[in-house]
């Protein structure tokens, strides 16, 4: 009899936690993998939104930081990589435009 009530108890715990795993921590996961892939597939003048609601062209990308211009003057500010909520617009990848940037650039 004891021995039913504490393999009864032990179940209990492991559906506990099973539904728990389900509903809160796999999403999660999932969605900070999506988060992390959005993060390292930001490419020079994408637009983005940082997570304290700045929109911003990317200027540079460098392993954890991005530069980003700002406003009409184009002022470049330096963010982390995690401070990026989101991207608005992925850069039309003409080579041609690449090269005038960086020409203009320099």
């Amino acid at each position: 009899m004891q021995q039913k009530q504490l393999i009864m108890s032990i179940a209990l715990w492991v559906a506990v936690f099973a539904v728990f795993y389900f509903i809160l921590i796999r999403p999660q996961k999932k969605k900070d993998q999506k988060l992390r892939e959005m993060r390292n597939a930001i490419d020079k003048g994408d637009t983005v939104v940082t997570i304290g609601g700045i929109i911003a062209k990317v200027a540079k990308v460098e392993e954890d930081k991005v530069v980003l211009d700002l406003g009409p003057s184009r002022t470049k500010v330096p963010f982390e990589k995690w401070a990026i909520g989101r991207v608005v617009e992925k850069a039309a990848k003409d080579e041609e435009a690449i090269e005038v940037e960086d020409k203009i650039e320099q």
